[in-house]
């Protein structure tokens, strides 16, 4: 699936209903939705090192262990597996990419501070210059 995991598809599971949407008549009769599931926790395609990183970072996704991806957008169901299958691609090379590196905190410069307060000061006034005058 993606260049780092190939999965076979004998692990992946197939899922067909019928889907809402453009199509009529046809729409009734036809199972063009799809639903591609995958086990993480029980597949022998990825390494323990991949998996404990799949399972962590795809928690929020995943039911008894396996990940789901849904398509109904086209009226073919071909054309839905298509997109299935690379929304799965998508979804397991984005959690087992690498992260990125760790933001440096850094403080604002001294000049940067003044311009911001100046600005601030700017914007009150012109406020102040806005309200009705004083009974006085």
């Amino acid at each position: 699936m993606t260049p780092t995991l190939s999965i076979p598809a004998s692990e992946l599971r197939w899922r067909f209903s019928r889907s809402s949407g453009p199509g009529g008549q046809h729409v009734n009769t036809s199972d063009s939705r799809v639903q591609l599931s995958w086990s993480v926790a029980g597949s022998a395609a990825v390494s323990e090192e991949q998996r404990a990183t799949l399972l962590a970072r795809l928690a929020a996704r995943l039911v008894d262990g396996a990940v789901t991806v849904t398509a109904s957008t086209e009226r073919s169901q071909l054309r839905n597996r298509a997109i299935a299958s690379g929304r799965l691609a998508a979804l397991l090379a984005a959690a087992l990419a690498p992260e990125g590196p760790r933001r440096r905190a850094t403080t604002a410069t001294r000049g940067a501070h003044r311009r911001r307060l100046a600005a601030k000061q700017q914007r009150s006034a012109t406020k102040q210059q806005r309200r009705r005058p004083d009974a006085d």
